[in-house]
């Protein structure tokens, strides 16, 4: 027990071990515990943000949930650069040679600073017609547009959030990333109901002062990382001498970055698609329920990323030091271990789901389609226990190609024609293309990961 206990610990505290070398079951709890925390309190977040958000009204969760939906090609961006810098810095750290790592990580900066800043432009000027294409109604529009135009301006926080925790991940320095989390959730967490209802010295601002909730929380979590990387408390340090454009680097992460991309924009569509479903089919209190079910969702999904990214980390290190049968070990340990606590959650959504979704609305019918909504999509949790981290492995070892492929066979052939099939059955048919989908997302990566063709990529 002492020596858990202290294994538990200096995976809080950070590890400086040699991850190729030490036992796998090691790595991955050092790896794992600080991602893991990390992922709950981003789960936290969304849990207790669309909280106080539903203490407004069904439309003000309706926002969110558009919102969010379209936001989820920002996430798209943010996800892709930082999958293609995870990789790289991995790669590098791996083949013992830092500076390039932080060579990496300045490039990437440099990238995403371009794509924020026209990202930013785009969404503030057409945020109403946003909304309006998503099928949000009139008063829905004006109550939310706010909300809308601020999480486009400051998306730059969101962007470099990701990236810089990616590249902490990465380096093997997990531990400063479940910190960034911790502090930037934290702080959201607080200021959400201050400025979301006016409490003290605060403007009571409604649903947009969620949106300016997160973005200082993030925003703070974001110069907390410039701060590490700057003072050299962490594996990749950068300074002035590394700010200067280099195109071969900027071309390499897009390439790889770009599988990533368009691997997430893939399935954001489909999500996308899925909110289109049931906003132009249901009325605005199933639509809540369905959010309020996904936002739950998130809450247990989000930890699972966790060992999906310590597996990742461990693939991209190990194939650097040249071990391709240790990376990939250590995958199918981590997706058993997925597994066992996602067939966990899953039996306790299904029996809890009532319970669960009533924390957040008293209305009998967004409770309904609630808890319809997450008994159904659970179904699918042991098999996307296992999707989901041997699809991050893929990307950690710089092969976004093959999962991109899986992404288009699940979501576009398999998710959006079967959700638009079933929709005349009720709500009910959405969710079972949902949890479906998932499956055989899961079935064709393990598949396709047995064919070792992820072992022989460069980045």
């Amino acid at each position: 027990m002492k020596k858990i206990i202290k294994l538990i610990a200096q995976s809080v505290g950070g590890t400086d071990e040699d991850l190729t070398k030490i036992s796998i079951n090691r790595a991955i709890v050092l790896l794992s515990i600080p991602m893991i925390l990390e992922m709950v309190m981003e789960s936290l977040f969304a849990v207790v943000d669309i909280y106080f958000v539903g203490k407004i009204s069904e439309e003000a969760i309706g926002v969110v949930g558009l919102t969010e939906s379209v936001m989820m090609l920002v996430y798209s961006l943010a996800i892709g650069l930082m999958t293609a810098a995870m990789a790289m810095v991995a790669r590098r750290i791996g083949e013992k040679n830092p500076e390039g790592a932080s060579v990496v990580t300045i490039q990437a900066i440099i990238l995403a600073l371009v794509i924020s800043t026209l990202i930013a432009i785009f969404g503030v000027y057409f945020a109403r017609d946003i909304l309006e294409i998503m099928g949000g109604s009139e008063q829905l529009i004006n109550d939310g547009l706010g909300y809308t135009q601020v999480m486009f301006a400051t998306n730059i926080v969101i962007i470099l959030i990701f990236l810089l925790n990616g590249i902490f991940r990465g380096a093997g320095n997990a531990a400063i990333a479940m910190r960034v989390l911790w502090l930037s959730n934290g702080l959201n967490i607080l200021l959400d109901p201050m400025f979301i209802f006016g409490i003290g010295p605060f403007p009571e601002l409604g649903v947009q002062g969620a949106a300016v909730a997160t973005s200082i929380g993030r925003g703070v979590g974001v110069l907390f990382q410039l701060y590490i990387l700057f003072n050299g408390k962490s594996i990749v340090k950068i300074s002035l001498k590394y700010f200067r454009v280099i195109i071969d680097i900027i071309l390499n992460i897009i390439k790889v970055g770009a599988g990533s991309t368009f691997q997430f924009l893939i399935a954001s569509a489909s999500w996308i698609f899925i909110m289109w479903i049931i906003s132009n089919n249901f009325s605005e209190d199933v639509l809540a329920g369905y959010i309020i079910s996904i936002r739950v969702i998130i809450f247990t999904i989000l930890p699972s990323w966790g060992l999906a990214n310590a597996a990742a980390t461990l693939v991209g290190q190990n194939l650097g030091a040249e071990q391709p049968d240790r990376a990939e070990k250590s995958v199918w340990i981590s997706a058993f271990y997925n597994m066992i606590f996602l067939l966990v959650i899953s039996i306790i959504f299904f029996i809890f789901a009532g319970p669960i979704i009533s924390i957040f609305s008293k209305n009998p019918v967004v409770i309904e389609a609630g808890i319809t909504s997450l008994r159904i999509i659970c179904a699918g949790y042991v098999f996307f226990a296992y999707g989901m981290v041997i699809g991050q492995s893929f990307n950690g070892a710089g092969d976004t190609y093959t999962p991109t492929v899986i992404n288009i066979i699940a979501f576009w052939l398999v998710q959006i024609p079967l959700a638009y099939f079933l929709v005349r059955f009720g709500s009910h048919g959405v969710y079972w293309a949902i949890a479906i989908s998932e499956s055989v997302l899961a079935i064709i990566c393990i598949i396709v990961f047995r064919q070792g063709r992820w072992k022989k990529v460069k980045v």
